[in-house]
């Protein structure tokens, strides 16, 4: 055996980082809400309180590099101001109980696809959503251990891409027939009583209660005026995600324990699928989704929550930024499930390619510049649509990527057209070194159906 001088420190053990210590708490959390589905955590307040806790907190808020808040306290402000020093007021405030949420600041943003319409966005104070962050620390794999398969969205090592699999499996194994679902103000509409009480099924701590509650009615700032919420969750929230799920599994266990028999439901925060075999039990689906979200106090969109055949290809449906139908294969004469962007996914990337491209002030920049400026774009969309039978859209996109580049050149050289002829080639295309999407679709599996 090495014998090791005392006092060197070789040979000993090191210390776990704090990222450590906050796995292991999080793991025997979770083995204990697993080994006891009835179990409820009374002493979850001082864990959120934790200084390992807090500190791996605002490392995830820094790493999502979000604006600041109504107070205009920035990540660069807080980390000039000191970070522990942060920390330390936000665990002398949780433990003497004296931490009051600030209203959220009202954004706006485009929703995908469709400019004219905007989505609205709360954006808590830096401070709240490091708190906000903590909670969802602790509390995230109590929750996890009761949430469903069907359940997708904003879940640890569970993505879109796993739902979009599951979805073309059933499809191609007769689940012919789906009812889309379709919430209105999902976030929004959230009832705090029924929330509070579904989190209460596992919360005994009332601080944890009480610190909830304040963050869903601490309101928003719009125009400088502060609008309380009533109802629902902050949507930009660092919790909201999770109290969502909290909400959504309500629905998942109402319906493994009531309508499981009439098919699969696939849900992803607040978009869902029910996919059924028959058109009956479609539509049994259907008024049992209609009953069910009025006990839960939610709204179903009257025109886009419908129950849709895909016999044939006759119809088809969008989930998840793709359009899903049924396509026959020339090869085997059977019909499978597919999937590509849908319209406003492919009219999304084009505005946003377009709005990079057709400025007249950029017309003094190189191209190598817009070129730099769109690589990251596309790589971004074409990595999350690759995942799917895309090859015929991507081509699309490439076209029309080539084409604005082009007009581009002509307008800069003070020429007109695309002059694919002359100037505009395939190589100088290939010479630009733009991200080309053609040739990057991948595949989960092969693909099985029954006729």
């Amino acid at each position: 055996m090495t014998r090791v001088l005392q006092g060197t420190g070789k040979g000993m053990v090191k210390a776990n980082p704090p990222i450590d210590k906050v796995r292991a708490l999080q793991r025997a959390l979770y083995v204990a809400a697993k080994r006891n589905g009835r179990r409820k955590f009374p002493a979850l307040y001082d864990r959120i309180a934790l200084p390992n806790v807090l500190r791996r907190a605002w490392e995830q808020v820094r790493r999502n590099k979000g604006a600041a808040g109504i107070d205009g306290e920035t990540l660069q402000a807080i980390e000039a101001y000191g970070v522990e020093r942060m920390l330390v007021e936000l665990r002398v405030l949780l433990e003497q109980g004296r931490n009051r949420p600030q209203a959220a600041r009202r954004v706006y943003i485009p929703k995908p696809g469709r400019p004219s319409e905007k989505r609205p966005l709360s954006i808590p104070r830096i401070r709240d959503r490091v708190l906000q962050t903590a909670a969802r620390l602790v509390l995230e794999p109590i929750f996890e251990a009761s949430f469903l398969p069907c359940s997708f969205g904003f879940r640890p090592k569970r993505s879109a891409h796993q739902a979009l699999e599951l979805i073309r499996k059933e499809v191609n194994a007769r689940a012919r027939w789906v009812v889309e679902v379709d919430f209105k103000d999902f976030f929004g509409s959230l009832d705090p009583g029924l929330l509070l009480g579904l989190v209460a099924r596992r919360v005994s701590d009332r601080r944890v209660l009480r610190l909830i509650r304040q963050w869903m009615s601490a309101g928003v700032m719009e125009d400088g005026l502060t609008v309380s919420a009533a109802t629902g969750v902050p949507q930009g929230g660092s919790i909201s995600p999770l109290l969502s799920n909290v909400y959504g599994h309500a629905l998942d266990a109402l319906w493994a324990k009531e309508a499981r028999h009439l098919g699969s439901i696939v849900r992803y925060a607040d978009d869902a699928l029910i996919l059924c075999r028959s058109e009956a039990d479609a539509q049994h689906a259907y008024r049992w989704l209609q009953r069910t979200a009025q006990a839960l106090k939610l709204s179903l969109h009257p025109v886009k929550t419908r129950v849709i055949g895909l016999e044939h290809g006759a119809e088809g449906f969008e989930f998840l930024g793709f359009h899903h139908r049924m396509v026959k294969s020339h090869r085997y004469a059977r019909w499978y499930c597919q999937r590509w962007p849908s319209g406003r996914a492919m009219a999304s990337i084009r505005a946003k390619v377009k709005q990079i491209t057709a400025p007249r002030y950029r017309l003094k920049w190189p191209i190598g510049d817009l070129v730099a400026e769109l690589n990251p774009v596309l790589k971004g969309w074409g990595n999350y649509f690759r995942w799917g039978n895309s090859a015929r859209k991507f081509s699309q996109i490439d076209d029309y990527v080539r084409e604005r580049l082009a007009l581009f050149d002509s307008k800069k050289r003070q020429r007109s057209g695309r002059r694919w002829a002359e100037v505009h080639t395939k190589a100088w295309f290939a010479g630009l070194r733009v991200s080309r999407l053609s040739g990057t679709v991948r595949y989960f599996s092969s693909a099985t159906a029954r006729t």
